[in-house]
């Protein structure tokens, strides 16, 4: 296990290497530069030479790249044009809000999900069965911006639909993540008040990777069903349950594992529709206004951002099938 853990860790330099070099190469392939990108399009020639200057832009292109890697590695990403504050620091206000919404989403497509997923294979044909797979085309296809109106409209006087607390709400601020700090603080009124606010913008951003678990898992575990192992399991008298959870959901999961954990990065990098519409707070409502705004140092800080919780979740996906299936610590 340790040995994977290295390895996975190893493997993270060159892929985080190769992209700081395509964002390097984007941000001085710019229309105009960085500096025209920095002081608008009406800015003068000496006010771009003034800012290439500061920023060092007017040196070798080796030089260049070595002082953008080495703020990577410092974490200084820059200031914010929006705010006038670091990069950093907005990203450490902000992260606590989406990294909460998310994995509320995702709690709520695995827990129904993969129970789903699975009913359906077991009683394929039947109406479950009908019933989940509709449910899951109607999931994919119908616009998240759209479902959050239907669910603020229909349920806007029972949960939250702004922000992430009610304005009355004197609360505590811990860790940054609203309902765990309302538990360790004792505030459990703030608790509650912020796990509501949950509900609406969770269902909606779970709405996609809920629809895509459980088709993933009807169809593992229906590809495990015809398998000669479980035949022969069954053949022997085992134990219902022991055939399903040992045989059957065990060797089913590993393909969902892999769905989870992607679908989890892309909850981190595509909340910003859901942020917007329930005003949430997160890095996601504020990359929404970068772009808006051309801040290019947030927009790169949100890249590296998120490529570095994609490849942490990939390392976690696969120590997840070591657990899931020794054989890969085998191997």
């Amino acid at each position: 296990m340790l040995r994977l853990v290295v390895r996975r860790l190893l493997q993270l330099i060159p892929t985080l290497l190769g992209l700081s070099v395509l964002l390097f190469i984007w941000l001085n392939r710019l229309p105009g530069g960085p500096a025209s990108a920095i002081l608008g399009e009406r800015a003068t020639e000496a006010d771009v030479a003034r800012i290439n200057r500061a920023l060092g832009l007017d040196q070798p292109i080796y030089v260049q790249y070595g002082r953008f890697l080495k703020r990577l590695l410092d974490l200084d990403l820059g200031t914010s044009v929006q705010t006038g504050q670091p990069v950093w620091d907005e990203f450490v206000l902000r992260f606590p809000a989406t990294v909460e919404l998310s994995l509320a989403a995702m709690l709520i497509a695995v827990v129904v999900g993969v129970p789903l997923g699975y009913i359906a294979a077991r009683k394929r044909g039947g109406w479950i069965d009908v019933a989940s797979v509709s449910g899951s085309l109607v999931g994919i296809c119908i616009p998240v911006f759209f479902l959050a109106q239907l669910l603020k409209a229909a349920f806007g006087d029972v949960f939250g639909t702004f922000g992430r607390q009610s304005t009355g709400i004197d609360a505590t601020s811990v860790t940054g993540f609203a309902v765990l700090d309302g538990v360790l603080t004792g505030e459990f009124d703030a608790a509650w008040d912020a796990l509501m606010h949950l509900v609406l913008p969770g269902v909606t951003l779970a709405t996609i990777p809920l629809a895509v678990i459980v088709r993933m898992t009807r169809a593992s575990v229906l590809e495990v069903l015809g398998e000669d192992y479980v035949r022969t399991a069954e053949s022997k008298g085992l134990e219902r349950r022991i055939v399903r959870g040992r045989h059957v959901l065990r060797n089913a999961l590993l393909p969902v594992v892999t769905a989870i954990g992607l679908l989890t990065g892309s909850l981190l990098s595509g909340a910003v529709l859901t942020e917007s519409v329930f005003t949430f707070g997160g890095i996601g409502s504020f990359i929404r206004t970068a772009i808006d705004g051309r801040d290019y140092p947030v927009l790169v800080g949100f890249i590296m951002f998120i490529a570095l919780i994609y490849v942490v979740i990939n390392m976690l996906v696969d120590l997840a099938y070591s657990v899931i299936d020794p054989r890969v610590r085998v191997h």
